[in-house]
């Protein structure tokens, strides 16, 4: 990995630091995986799509599953 980037001089918010940082930490896991990078001209515009919408469906049912577990605590809890 490489060295982490203090964006606090960009901003002074933590959580978009940890954000900025996420990224830069995806993009290099992305690229040791796939050895390729976002600037990438072999897919399509549909098949960029295609990958936006399968991520975005991943993170809904991660959403829906941590929201079970909430309501299932509440439900133990009353």
């Amino acid at each position: 990995m490489s060295k982490k980037i203090n964006y606090t001089d960009f901003t002074p918010d933590s959580v978009v630091d940890a954000i900025l940082n996420k990224f830069v930490d995806r993009a290099e896991m992305g690229f040791k995986k796939y050895n390729n990078t976002l600037d990438r001209k072999d897919l399509s515009k549909v098949e960029w799509i295609n990958h936006a919408q399968e991520e975005l469906m991943d993170g809904i049912l991660y959403l829906q599953r941590l929201k079970q577990e909430i309501n299932d605590q509440a439900t133990e809890s009353n």
